[in-house]
């Protein structure tokens, strides 16, 4: 395990460096996630792996569209939570390439309206969908979570995977989801948060600099829900499940040599091993551990 010095005075605030000075957060935080030729790079690695795209499962593309701490089985336990059933209208807020959405519609046959703001990703998970045959129960759609082009009171559950870290406003953030939700409705959050104090080692898979990082505590999110109207039903820190998870990933790695011909380096391209060091070296310094709330709109 990586070992970090500890941490230092977190900085909440700095300039947007030059050539992002006239863009809005939103327009900086897409332009992080853009890659440009993500599909293409996609389906070259699928051709590596002898997977053809009209024989894929969505357990093939699990590799690259679970991007978030701990994959496949993190996406599991926490979907285990939110009572999902095959009448349920689901949002997926953040969506990316809407690998959460498709385990969601295979394992409990709901209809998911994913929203984010790349629209390079929401394009590319659009096309994995339609491979997978899934194009008619999910709709991905870019788009600003912070006001969303849904009606009233219109799903049944919402969930976000590793989001917030990119929106300052979670004020607003969870207000809107107050508001496309049904009373009685479930939200989902798995999200990075911050635990001590502290200056993290930058970049990090959702951000290159603090620039566009906006981590807060889990008391920061639940004040946040709380006073747009959720009640909370459940709190989990899965610090240690993600200690565990980066140590199979670096056995797994080591034993074969290399990372795979799909993988989350897919997305992050070469700046992939000094975001996964950075992520396990705040993690193991305790600035930051993977937090999953449960609420409820009355």
């Amino acid at each position: 395990m990586l070992q970090y010095c500890g941490c230092h005075n977190l900085i909440n605030y700095i300039p947007k460096p030059e050539g992002h000075a006239n863009m809005s957060t939103e327009q900086v935080v897409s332009k992080t996630y853009l890659h440009g030729s993500l599909l293409r790079d996609i389906q070259s690695a699928l051709d590596k792996m002898d997977k053809s795209i009209t024989e894929l499962s969505i357990a093939d593309l699990a590799p690259v569209d679970e991007f978030h701490i701990g994959g496949r089985a993190a996406t599991e336990q926490f979907m285990a939570q939110l009572e999902l059933s095959d009448n349920d209208t689901v949002l997926d807020v953040g969506c990316g390439l809407g690998g959460s959405a498709r385990y969601a519609v295979e394992t409990y046959q709901c209809q998911v309206s994913g929203i984010d703001l790349s629209q390079e990703y929401v394009d590319t998970g659009n096309v994995l969908c339609e491979w997978v045959n899934m194009g008619d129960p999910i709709n991905l759609q870019q788009g600003s979570v912070l006001d969303t082009p849904f009606d009233d009171s219109h799903f049944d559950r919402a969930y976000m995977m590793h989001v917030g870290m990119n929106i300052e406003d979670k004020t607003q953030l969870f207000r809107e989801l107050y508001r496309v939700l049904k009373p009685g409705a479930i939200l989902g959050v798995y999200d990075v948060m911050q635990q001590e104090q502290g200056e993290l080692a930058f970049p990090v898979p959702w951000a290159d600099s603090s620039v566009t990082s906006y981590l807060a505590s889990p008391n920061g999110y639940i004040k946040a829900m709380t006073g747009a109207g959720f009640n909370l039903l459940k709190q989990n820190n899965r610090r240690e499940f993600a200690i565990e998870f980066f140590d199979k990933l670096h056995a797994t790695l080591q034993a074969r040599g290399g990372p795979p011909p799909l993988g989350l380096h897919t997305l992050m391209q070469e700046s992939t091993g000094s975001k996964i060091n950075n992520m396990i070296a705040n993690i193991t310094a305790n600035c930051i551990a993977p937090v999953e709330l449960i609420a409820q709109k009355p």
